[in-house]
């Protein structure tokens, strides 16, 4: 077994440079230093992994834990105490919990539940697009990206209207303060916040029940095999968080590397038919999730080769992986009709048990979300199409999303 260490290529990781553009760093470690040991600004040791076989075994093997609690010092260090009482869900488990969770859950995500919200994902796109002004720049990220999969997402686990703009403040707080002081006690009052609003929320639901997913899971959590309070509470933040957010950064994503390559948009407006694998190639090209949520050894790991100790965080860069040349022919290049068996092969929503359980809907909403951006305005531009894209600058690797994204939409018919 060997270890690999490429220190220069982990520090770049947290400059504003490699923010801009990640992908030459991690085509450079995946040469050199694929399964990459490092310490991150939280002290930690981590191990980076960035080829795709060994991310796509890496997201499956038993051997790298989910369960955080079991690495409590290094969770907490990473993300204080606050965090332990929304984190007691199914991202944060291992089998049999793990199964237990996702099954009470599942049956609201599968592809036949969220192709029924069809009609009703496409009644919001509507109502957003018909408020944005035209004729002059508007950013779609806060009128139509953010509001979109949070409305959805409320709606399915009955978050009344009047409530939905906190929560989305509350959870942008969560997902982009830092390490340093001032960031960790702003977390921690994001966090403490959402917990008395879910425990709050679900008190009402089991008094006055609707029909909506959030009174369904208090319903059946008394009973055998149920969820606990904690667990119920922390499900709901992680719905609700990993509804919103992610989507949201993909519409953006998919938005914006749509309008910067102007023959991809045109293929897919003179042909409905590609939005579908328009959408698969954008998520592997520029998914909104760059690195899965942490995993740790629970005994040594080999991996490509490097042995992972005992104890060692891992995380695996699913940005990387997905333009892996060992995978991917032309990686680097968007392609709406890029052959579906290498297209759909993308990491973008996981692997294994873990396997993102919103995936479908994730689909759907950016699916309806450019289809009704893009036969509204087909002349949608670019506000400043010389300007380089402002990527989000955060603390860690985790989202991939813009910071603004600021276009044109030419009134119809103009």
């Amino acid at each position: 077994m060997t270890t690999t260490h490429d220190p220069v290529a982990a520090a770049e990781r947290c400059t504003p440079e490699y923010r801009r553009n990640p992908h030459p760093v991690y085509a450079h470690l995946r040469d050199t230093a694929p399964v990459c040991p490092m310490k991150p600004p939280h002290g930690n040791e981590t191990y980076l992994i960035t080829r795709y076989e060994d991310a796509r075994a890496a997201l499956s093997d038993p051997r790298l834990s989910k369960d955080m609690y079991g690495a409590m010092d290094a969770y907490r260090s990473i993300f204080g105490d606050s965090s332990v009482a929304l984190d007691d869900n199914m991202l944060n488990s291992d089998p049999p919990k793990h199964t237990r969770l996702r099954k009470l859950v599942n049956s609201e995500f599968t592809p036949r539940r969220v192709e029924a919200l069809r009609g009703q994902i496409q009644d919001v796109v509507g109502r957003l697009l018909d408020a944005c002004p035209t004729g002059e720049p508007v950013d779609l990220l806060p009128a139509f990206a953010f509001p979109l999969p949070i409305t959805v997402i409320c709606e399915l686990l009955g978050v009344p209207p009047d409530e939905r703009s906190r929560m989305q403040e509350l959870s942008t707080t969560v997902a982009q303060t830092g390490f340093s002081e001032e960031s960790k006690r702003a977390q921690q009052k994001a966090e403490e916040d959402l917990h008395a609003y879910f425990t709050d929320l679900i008190a009402r639901k089991r008094s006055r029940p609707g029909e909506d997913l959030l009174s369904a899971l208090t319903a059946v959590q008394d009973a055998e095999g149920g969820l606990t309070g904690n667990e119920l509470v922390s499900t709901a933040f992680l719905l609700m968080f990993a509804g919103h957010k992610t989507t949201a950064y993909l519409i953006g994503n998919a938005v914006y590397h749509l309008l910067a390559h102007p023959a991809q948009l045109r293929a897919v407006q003179e042909d409905p038919e590609l939005i579908a694998p328009a959408v698969e190639e954008l998520v592997r090209f520029e998914g909104s999730v760059e690195s899965a949520t942490f995993r740790y050894a629970t005994e040594d790991v080999e991996i490509g080769g490097t042995r992972i100790p005992k104890g060692a965080l891992v995380q695996i860069a699913l940005t990387s992986a997905n333009r892996d040349p060992r995978k991917f022919d032309r990686p680097d290049e968007f392609d709406v009709r890029r052959p579906g068996n290498a297209q759909n092969a993308h990491l973008g929503f996981g692997h294994g048990g873990h396997y993102c359980l919103g995936a479908p809907l994730a689909r759907l909403e950016t699916q309806l979300a450019l289809t009704g951006l893009f036969s509204r305005f087909p002349r949608v531009a670019l506000a400043d199409p010389g300007r380089e894209a402002p990527w989000m600058e955060v603390p860690f690797p985790a989202f991939r999303g813009l910071a603004e994204l600021p276009v044109v939409l030419e009134p119809p018919g103009a």
